[in-house]
């Protein structure tokens, strides 16, 4: 296996570093001036409405509504403050794992079976062109969609239905590409509303690693797929 220049490497962990900085000085500069004590009771009416509403309610939703458009993170971000202590944050990050496949499958069949002479006027009236797949680059087709930056999550579950991916392999690959992120943000949103700084750093950690684990095998396919000299 060919390694990755370290010029590469340096760079991107640059990048990264940067990335954190910035986040870290934006959030910052939003938070001057706030009351805290609004903020916690704003907080507390929040996951109140998502506790009454309950697990089976919140992850439900999480299954459905990601298939047509709403942030993943919108569900992943509170699911740990809201429900670990009911469920266990395993047990959260657990659910949340299953809700995703379903999300996953149930976007494939909305857009294979539901939607699809809709969704093929609008994928090519945004400027997506829907890939054509075959047997032999099925493989390829799918971690280039799902791990080049640019369409929403739910889009490159359309663009994957209505190309024809086999759904075995779309799944396979969709939810294992996803729950790096998954988990990642999980822990993270649970360490940022419960303020511990272990599972903030963990849940960072987590993500950072799915970046740099992301850019190093788009290299690999890029090297793999140039054209030979």
């Amino acid at each position: 296996m060919t390694s990755v220049p370290p010029a590469k490497k340096k760079s991107l962990l640059i990048k990264l570093i940067v990335g954190v900085v910035v986040l870290g000085v934006v959030a910052a500069f939003l938070l001057r001036g706030v009351d805290l004590q609004d903020v916690h009771r704003a907080s507390d009416r929040f996951f109140g409405a998502i506790r009454t509403a309950g697990p089976v309610a919140f992850f439900a939703a999480m299954a459905i509504l990601p298939a047509f458009g709403a942030p993943m993170m919108a569900f992943t971000i509170p699911a740990g403050e809201a429900f670990a202590a009911q469920l266990t944050l395993p047990g959260v990050i657990a659910i949340a794992m299953f809700a995703a496949a379903v999300n996953i499958a149930f976007a494939y069949w909305v857009a294979k079976r539901l939607l699809r002479p809709w969704l093929t006027s609008l994928v090519k009236k945004f400027g997506y062109e829907v890939p054509q797949v075959s047997r032999e680059n099925a493989l390829t087709m799918l971690l280039i969609v799902r791990l080049t930056p640019g369409p929403p999550y739910f889009v490159q579950c359309w663009l994957l239905a209505l190309s024809g991916v086999p759904f075995g392999l779309y799944m396979i690959v969709s939810w294992l590409c996803l729950l790096p992120w998954l988990i990642g943000a999980v822990v993270l949103g649970q360490g940022i509303f419960t303020g511990n700084f272990k599972s903030v750093v963990g849940g960072l950690g987590l993500l950072i690693v799915a970046v740099v684990a992301v850019q190093l095998i788009r290299q690999r396919m890029k090297r793999k797929n140039a054209p030979a000299h």
